[in-house]
């Protein structure tokens, strides 16, 4: 499924686009014709502030706090509506524009409460930076504030204080341009005038949560967040989510060893600045149910025993036919990982029967989300190269007799979400050895059952949909005695007789690369450590 476009923002120019030259504060410089006023300013180190701007949606206008002045013009202009001209002069520190833009805020913040110690949105908020940017002086306003609703239940996924909101539309036109669904308006007028919902509507759109993340204050904010944490004690890794196949690209905010929320990070070929609710979610199953510690024969060991063990009940059942063992993939495991399981079973243990798990497909549309709820079928499918077999042929073979050995690496999706064991009947088999994440019915069958890191934990790539290679980062540190999958697997080759030595993500991704024509022209990238989140009111 492809994805289509769901913003009004411009392509990037290509060699043949006209170029206009403007003139910013006495610098002279040639945009592409139809840029937006604001971003050449910004551009340029103007530091020109906007509340209502969003350069993945349109733009109104409502906010006028990045009014410039422009030579030939009788008042200032908004530079968030107002597309570069050729020849334009512009003055965005001007005395006339500054005043104007001073007396907006100040105007925005009349009735603005005071929420700022309890506030979500403190350190990451807009206007709490604009103030601190001007002089953060004390209000001139000595009368009574205009009282509005506080913690209004407007959907199941988001909490509304129409106090905080400035009213720059920002949500309304993100439900209506982005997920195509009018509901959120403004009501009444003047100072009484707030956000609410559409009648009859509530604000459960599946890209509700973007909502979230464009609201320059505190006004919306998340029931899962909510409360949870101060921003500024977030560190952000980024990486890929891995709710479905369309690998929307998100930072990964983290603080103390755990995930507090997932966010859009832009990437206009893939997500551009947008991610859905149930992707945002997935970070849960990082810190829920986690085998945690290697366990053989039900108990826990330390890992020398537990990878004795596994390599021997392996090695017996090769010895006893190599045609009964067989191996199952799993479409959530990262490119790195399926390489190096593919390498020992193919390659160094001439194994024929491979299959592949994953997630169960699952609802989809035409904005962003993917009916495959796995992030890397792509690489397992080009990885396997036509050697991989489906979930019902491995039923069928344990049915018939055909295994009597097998080796899982990842067991989501292996038993579905009925947990229906009938289905795959494992009490057939003399010998199951499960690398995975979970402690579930897979891992409790095994004989051997190893720890897997989970996404967020190891390093690698995922194969979006579209074929894109795309990095995944480690954000938070392993569960228990967690591994990640290329590890456990040169551990267990080295038991198995097999030579497959990596030491490290990067090593497994450099051979797969020159070994792999859809690999051939990914990037590693240069690593990212963990970056903190900085206060907006910070003057450092």
């Amino acid at each position: 499924m492809t994805t289509t476009p769901i913003t009004t923002t411009p392509t990037p120019p290509s060699s043949s686009t006209e170029m206009v030259t403007v003139t910013i504060d006495g610098k002279t410089q040639q945009f592409p014709k139809g840029t937006v006023l604001l971003e050449a300013c910004n551009q340029m180190g103007a530091g020109v502030p906007f509340f209502c701007y969003h350069p993945g949606l349109t733009s109104p206008a409502v906010c006028r706090q990045c009014l410039v002045d422009v030579k030939g013009q009788p008042k200032p202009v908004p530079s968030c509506y107002t597309p570069v001209a050729d020849k334009m002069e512009v003055m965005t520190k001007s005395p006339r524009a500054l005043d104007v833009r001073r007396q907006m805020l100040e105007f925005t913040l009349v009735n603005h409460p005071i929420d700022c110690p309890i506030c979500d949105k403190a350190g990451e908020c807009l206007l709490q930076k604009h103030y601190f940017d001007w002089d953060a002086k004390l209000a001139r306003n000595d009368g009574i504030k205009i009282k509005k609703a506080k913690v209004v239940d407007i959907g199941p996924r988001i909490v509304l204080d129409q106090e905080r909101c400035i009213l720059c539309t920002r949500c309304i036109r993100v439900c209506d341009e982005v997920a195509k669904t009018h509901q959120l308006e403004m009501a009444d007028r003047g100072d009484h005038e707030i956000l609410t919902t559409a009648p009859g509507h509530k604000l459960d759109n599946p890209y509700s949560l973007n909502t979230v993340d464009v609201c320059p204050v505190g006004a919306l904010t998340s029931k899962d967040f909510r409360f949870e944490m101060r921003v500024w004690e977030l560190y952000t890794t980024p990486s890929i989510c891995p709710g479905c196949a369309t690998g929307c690209n998100i930072e990964v905010h983290h603080s103390r060893g755990k995930i507090q929320r997932l966010v859009p990070r832009q990437n206009d070929q893939v997500n551009e600045h947008w991610m859905c609710d149930e992707g945002r979610l997935t970070y849960k199953r990082v810190h829920a149910e986690r085998l945690a510690a290697p366990m053989s024969g039900g108990a826990p060991v330390d890992w020398d025993e537990a990878l004795d063990d596994a390599g021997r009940v392996l090695r017996a059942a090769l010895d006893a036919g190599s045609a009964g063992v067989g191996v199952v993939m799993n479409a959530q495991s990262t490119n790195e990982d399926l390489y190096a399981l593919a390498r020992l079973t193919f390659d160094h243990l001439g194994l024929g029967k491979a299959y592949l798990a994953g997630l169960d497909q699952g609802w989809s549309d035409d904005i962003l989300v993917s009916a495959d709820k796995n992030p890397n079928t792509a690489g397992a499918m080009a990885i396997g190269a036509g050697r991989l077999r489906t979930l019902l042929d491995l039923a069928n073979d344990l049915k018939s007799g055909a295994l009597h050995t097998l080796l899982v690496v990842g067991t989501h999706g292996v038993i579905g979400k009925d947990g229906a064991a009938g289905a795959l009947p494992l009490d057939r088999l003399t010998t199951l050895v499960v690398i995975g994440t979970h402690r579930d019915e897979v891992s409790a069958a095994a004989k051997v059952a190893l720890p897997l890191c989970e996404w967020a934990e190891s390093d690698g790539t995922f194969t979006n949909r579209l074929g894109m290679v795309q990095r995944v980062r480690a954000a938070v540190p392993p569960a228990g005695d967690s591994l990640p999958g290329w590890e456990i697997l040169s551990h267990l080759a080295r038991k198995l007789g097999a030579t497959m030595e990596f030491t490290e993500a990067k090593t497994v991704f450099a051979e797969a690369k020159q070994k792999l024509p859809f690999m051939k022209d990914a990037e590693w990238g240069r690593p990212l450590l963990p970056v903190q989140l900085r206060f907006a009111g910070s003057r450092g």
